[in-house]
């Protein structure tokens, strides 16, 4: 970098070659850059003097590159398009211009929208953009604000902060419930469930509910399966099955009616599901905002 310094002289003096490169004129590339044109013409005749090289020939109102300026052009024009791109990203890593939600499709469905209209109210000018993915994201390498985690709490990558336990409980249309006739956690072996099996994201099963409840006989296979958890509560409502109840995503939808639950066959796993964002680099300010929103949102639910 030193030897760099000194053949270059300034930085500054290759963001002007540059300009007046592209343009053939110190004149137009003065007006780009909002300097007068003998600043470009003396920043030229530095470059030049540094390099020990012509790199431009001057005619009347018109400038050529010469050969060592051609070379010059094409590798500074190179280099200063990467920086800038660099630069770009890095701003909008710390003046977010939107702020990305990352979560499941479930959790965006029935916990995020049906809150979405008192962030607006709190926030009007948020640009928030949700994203549902079926795998952990990697927030960093994907430049994502926040995002919903199952689990401890303690990934070593992000903050958290916990904005629901894990307390899970037999759901399914009231008309369902009702004709299925459970007098015990035991009875449900025989009844029609419906299955998650999520293919990347770890959740628990059936198995690991009749577990919980001292039942470790074999859990029955049969059933309707799905790889997503908002089809399954889908399906619930239509009267398919019993699903898995996670409470904090199928308490509005009992309250709504279109589900019941079993609330006295809860488990609760000692996990909890949790708002995290990036260790490595600062939230914006939206950002920052939509996270102080949410874990508020949750306190109340």
């Amino acid at each position: 970098m030193q030897e760099l310094w000194r053949l270059v002289s300034s930085p500054r003096h290759l963001i002007v070659f540059e300009a007046a490169a592209r343009h053939g004129s110190f004149t137009r590339a003065a007006a780009e850059l909002n300097v007068q044109q003998p600043a470009v013409s003396a920043a030229i005749k530095e470059l030049e003097a540094s390099l020990g090289v012509m790199l431009f020939h001057r005619a009347h109102r018109r400038v050529t590159l010469t050969a060592a300026g051609t070379r010059l052009a094409s590798d500074v024009t190179r280099a200063l398009d990467q920086v800038l791109s660099s630069a770009r990203a890095v701003r909008q890593l710390t003046h977010n211009e939107h702020v990305t939600l990352n979560a499941s499709t479930a959790f965006t469905h029935y916990w995020m929208m049906p809150r979405l209209r008192d962030l607006h109210d709190r926030h009007p000018d948020i640009d928030l953009r949700l994203q549902s993915s079926d795998r952990e994201p990697e927030i960093d390498a994907e430049h994502i604000s926040l995002a919903v985690r199952r689990g401890r709490g303690d990934w070593p990558d992000c903050h958290a902060v916990r904005i629901a336990s894990e307390v899970i409980c037999p759901v399914a249309s009231p008309r369902v419930l009702e004709a299925a006739g459970l007098r015990m956690p035991s009875d449900l072996l025989s009844a029609r469930l419906i299955h998650l099996e999520e293919p990347v994201r770890e959740r628990p099963g059936w198995r690991d509910w009749f577990a919980a409840f001292g039942i470790n006989g074999q859990a029955p296979e049969a059933g309707l399966r799905l790889n997503d958890y908002a089809l399954v509560l889908q399906a619930a409502i239509a009267g398919e099955g019993i699903a898995f109840g996670w409470r904090h995503v199928t308490e509005p939808l009992i309250r709504q009616g279109l589900l019941a639950a079993r609330r006295d066959w809860s488990w609760e796993t000692r996990l909890g599901f949790y708002l995290v964002w990036s260790r490595a680099r600062p939230l914006g300010e939206a950002a920052a905002q939509v996270r102080d929103w949410i874990v508020e949102s949750a306190g109340r639910s």
